[in-house]
């Protein structure tokens, strides 16, 4: 099923497009064999897509082509370029939204399948290798052999992934005004003062909640959210002095240090990389 979605904050975890579709996701694929260990698939969206807070009895392992994707899982906010991937262990509620025009890929792993180390959400450097071998397993003409040497490979390069675009949501009363209202527009300039006066609560406990749940200061954790809206604005195709204003700088060589402390370079090159290679542009 899918519905037009109305403008305004998508899922509480990011802003939504006039255009999006929401989808309404099921357990599970239809096609999924009774028997296997890993079952992949891919899906193209044409339109910016949302799929509302679900999970799956499977490990699934989702990313994306020619795009990006937002996730949330539990209280982590997570953004998916090219060239990584997104852990998500069985059970576990997640929700997500695609920029137009990008291809879906997902496996899906027997809940026995559990790779050491991937007990929690978390980021997959999608490898070359990695992203053809299960490519591979979409094929449904494949030999039982030829399949279960494919999948052993697998299981064996699945890698965690260090880079930068994973954050806490905080999940506070005192605080949670604070969170919406960055969700709906990171450009929100108001510092902890202002929030102080606008919520009631102390300065001092805003501060140390923000830093209490999310191990950041106010600060660093809008920082760290502009960040999120910019990797995705940059991959689809904003220029950089648009961004810049889009999530709250107004000068735009102050976010071009910024997100080069972040990301490792600079907005253009990972808009330059982005377009001309497709592949990601964040350091491993």
């Amino acid at each position: 099923m899918s519905a037009a979605a109305e403008d305004g904050v998508g899922l509480g975890s990011w802003r939504r497009e006039p255009s999006t579709v929401v989808y309404q996701a099921g357990g599970l694929p239809e096609d999924v064999p009774a028997v296997f260990t890993i079952h992949a698939e891919t899906h193209l969206a044409g339109v910016p897509t949302e799929w509302p807070e679900h999970s799956h009895p499977l490990h699934e392992l989702v990313w994306v082509r020619g795009g990006t994707m937002s996730a949330r899982v539990g209280d982590r906010m997570f953004t998916v370029p090219e060239g990584l991937g997104l852990w998500v262990p069985a059970g576990a509620p997640h929700s997500g939204r695609l920029t137009a025009d990008v291809e879906l890929c997902d496996a899906f792993f027997a809940v026995e399948t559990l790779p050491p180390g991937l007990e929690d959400p978390m980021m997959i450097r999608l490898s070359p290798v990695l992203e053809s071998l299960l490519l591979h397993l979409a094929r449904t003409d494949l030999e039982e052999a030829k399949r279960e040497r494919a999948e052993a490979v697998v299981l064996d390069v699945l890698e965690p992934s260090l880079a930068p675009l994973e954050l806490r949501l905080p999940r506070d009363p005192r605080i949670d005004v604070i969170v919406r209202a960055l969700l709906e527009d990171p450009a929100d300039a108001r510092d902890v003062e202002d929030w102080s006066r606008a919520t009631g609560v102390s300065v001092r406990t805003i501060a140390r909640t923000f830093r209490r749940v999310t191990g950041l200061s106010f600060g660093q954790w809008r920082q760290a959210l502009r960040m999120h809206l910019a990797v995705e604005l940059l991959s689809g195709g904003a220029a950089v002095q648009d961004v810049s204003l889009d999530v709250g700088y107004a000068q735009p060589s102050t976010f071009i240090s910024a997100f080069s402390r972040v990301m490792g370079m600079t907005p253009g090159a990972y808009a330059a990389a982005h377009r001309n290679t497709g592949g990601v542009a964040v350091s491993p």
